[in-house]
């Protein structure tokens, strides 16, 4: 609701000089001695409860700053952005805690936050036209869902999003343990094999625009399943890193295909002044599909074994695949 009812770079900036703030803390305790257990919870609680109040408005913000025709290039960048972050941010954190430590490095961390800091405020100061809703908080929430389950096209995708990231998170869930109990290999694999993912993702950015020329949203988004599905699948019988780390790289460029596909076709579902609402309400589906997946793989996991979890998943990834390139003739995203 707010991220709907007020300015939007103003919103933004606040939401990070929250999260500036509890890594400034920590920083404190770090350095000073004092962190606890507790204190710790608490304070990555907060940062994960500025990051749920920035999401939708950072990705409503997205779409409205550049032309329609232009919102799957923008969240293929975002996406881009985002993998290169996770690529090099895990690998000078580490670098990082070694040479200077761990209060050194909590206190980097908040003084990142000092560049995203000053373009929200520029961007404030542009003095852009702004977003509003009238009325209350109830009729705000009322409106918001009313829009987003009233829309057939929207509670397709948001079916979509549920199953997709139902299945897909079976890699990032059960990698770990299959790293460890089935290679029989140690966190430097992990890392590598994680880092492929990433590869992949980024390499996708720059063959994504071309292919979105030539194929339509919803074959290109099948397509990408049905690699991503082959990739879960292939991942339970393949025990070599000369066969797994191509494989995963593939794998990673369906995903940034997937992603970038789902969230574009979300932000261009509804006009600029209800759309951090309805955004929320796709962001809420993922983590929803995310979590039960991480549950319901974990446990077939410990009953049947992680090859056969994530054969598993792969085959609800390429049913989900199959699904979409056989639906409708109106097309679902």
């Amino acid at each position: 609701m707010l991220a709907d009812a007020v300015d939007r770079p103003k919103f933004l900036l606040f939401c990070n000089l929250f999260m500036a703030l509890c890594a400034c803390a920590l920083a404190g305790l770090v350095l000073s001695g004092h962190a606890s257990v507790k204190a710790l919870l608490v304070l990555t609680f907060c940062m994960g409860a500025g990051s749920a109040f920035m999401w939708p408005a950072w990705q409503a913000s997205m779409s409205a700053l550049v032309e329609p025709d232009q919102v799957e290039a923008a969240a293929t960048l975002n996406n881009l952005s985002y993998n290169v972050g996770a690529i090099i941010g895990p690998a000078m954190g580490g670098l990082l805690f070694t040479w200077i430590g761990p209060g050194a490095l909590f206190l980097a961390n908040a003084l990142s936050f000092v560049g995203l800091l000053g373009v929200y405020w520029a961007w404030w100061q542009e003095r852009l036209p702004g977003t509003a809703s009238g009325g209350g908080f109830l009729p705000s929430l009322k409106a918001g869902l009313a829009c987003a389950f009233g829309c057939p096209r929207y509670r397709t995708i948001l079916v979509h999003v549920c199953t997709v990231f139902f299945a897909t998170i079976a890699f990032a869930a059960l990698l770990p343990v299959f790293v460890r109990d089935v290679l029989r290999m140690d966190s430097h694999v992990f890392g590598t094999l994680m880092g492929s993912l990433r590869i992949g993702a980024v390499a996708a950015a720059f063959l994504l625009p071309g292919l979105r020329t030539r194929v339509g949203k919803t074959r290109l988004l099948a397509g990408a399943l049905l690699v991503y599905g082959a990739m879960l699948i292939a991942m339970s019988f393949a025990r070599s890193l000369a066969v797994l780390v191509p494989l995963i790289v593939c794998g990673g460029m369906a995903w940034s295909a997937t992603v970038s596909t789902l969230n574009a076709a979300a932000q261009l579902s509804f006009p600029n002044d209800i759309r951090a609402r309805t955004l929320s309400i796709y962001l809420f589906v993922m983590a929803a599909g995310y979590t039960l997946g991480s549950l319901v793989w974990g446990r077939f996991a410990d009953h049947f074994g992680v090859p056969a979890a994530l054969a598993s998943a792969g085959a609800c990834v390429v049913v989900n695949a199959i699904v979409l390139a056989t639906g409708k003739r109106e097309k679902p995203i």
